[in-house]
């Protein structure tokens, strides 16, 4: 089999009928979201394939259903590659939970806990701490940082994610965004603002850390199985106590992604798959690979698009 990593999508990928192949086809699946809906308490199959996307996009629903659609594509392709094993796992943001499964950290059931818990408590940090993300494209984040750095005003902003090169998202409170849109702006970048309520990965949310750690020491963390690169080092860890720290300070960390692709390449990963809904992540493997790489990058969300992933994975030509 071809060395593989596999990826798992976050926040932004959700759609409107994600997930409903696997219900339709597969009585495990049915399985899996009964299970997630007990956990969560909410009606996930209704939301997943129904919508309104308006409620679907909500951080307090977003969480446990993104990740179930997740898990529900992990499950499929373990079934029908039972002796695989990745090189690498890897999640952005959100993602980073159906990751830690994937890798034997947790099981499915204490995966839902853990991100039906975090939407509620990002959901009331953003309510009680206002803000937003921007992308911020065609700066690095040297430059990004340095900007940060000259800002004098007394608004939030901070880098939040790290996706590629030239692609930065920041997040804070609007003064704070503001003030770094302008200053981003003199300097060449375009500043795109993202459809999200909440400032994640940024100090307006560090209130959950706390919370959420508490939550999580009842939780049952094992050593990984496979190689996991994490958000918060862009490094691999092994100790449980230490992965429960590091999954704490997720919350409010910057996002190391490009950091983690880069060293997955270095590595000779051939093979990436995208296991979840749309192809963010797809996109900016584009942006990061360096050309004629000859490393293949697949994304994977229905049953038939994971049989096609399985047979690059397993062709030996």
């Amino acid at each position: 089999m071809k060395k593989t990593a596999l990826l798992f999508p976050g926040q932004g990928s959700q759609y409107v009928g994600m997930g409903r192949s696997f219900v339709e086809t597969s009585e495990d699946a049915g399985q899996l979201f009964a299970m997630a809906e007990k956990i969560s308490g909410i009606e996930l199959e209704k939301l997943c394939f129904d919508g309104p996307l308006e409620e679907l996009t909500r951080v307090l629903y977003l969480q446990p259903a993104l990740t179930a659609v997740n898990l529900a594509c992990h499950q499929y392709l373990r079934a029908r590659l039972p002796d695989f094993k990745p090189a690498y796992v890897a999640g952005h943001s959100l993602g980073e939970y159906s990751a830690l499964q994937a890798a034997g950290v947790l099981s499915r059931e204490n995966t839902m806990r853990l991100v039906t818990r975090r939407g509620e408590l990002m959901e009331r940090e953003g309510a009680a701490h206002p803000g937003g993300m921007r992308a911020v494209l065609g700066l690095t984040i040297e430059q990004v940082d340095e900007i940060l750095k000259r800002s004098t005003g007394d608004g939030v902003a901070v880098v939040a994610n790290h996706n590629s090169e030239k692609q930065v998202v920041v997040s804070g409170d609007n003064k704070g965004l503001d003030e770094i849109s302008a200053l981003c702006g003199e300097l060449g970048g375009k500043v795109i603002a993202l459809k999200v309520s909440v400032a994640n990965h940024s100090p307006l949310v560090a209130g959950a850390v706390e919370d959420f750690s508490g939550f999580m020491a009842a939780v049952s963390f094992l050593a990984p199985q496979v190689p996991l690169l994490f958000n918060v080092t862009a490094k691999e860890e092994n100790d449980p106590e230490e992965i429960r720290k590091i999954m704490a300070r997720q919350i409010a960390s910057r996002v190391r992604w490009f950091e983690i692709i880069n060293q997955m390449v270095a590595e000779g990963v051939q093979v990436f798959v995208e296991l979840g809904p749309k192809t963010v992540l797809t996109g900016l493997m584009k942006k990061i690979l360096p050309r004629k790489s000859g490393i293949v990058c697949l994304q994977a969300d229905t049953p038939e698009l994971i049989d096609r992933a399985i047979e690059v994975i397993i062709d030996e030509a």
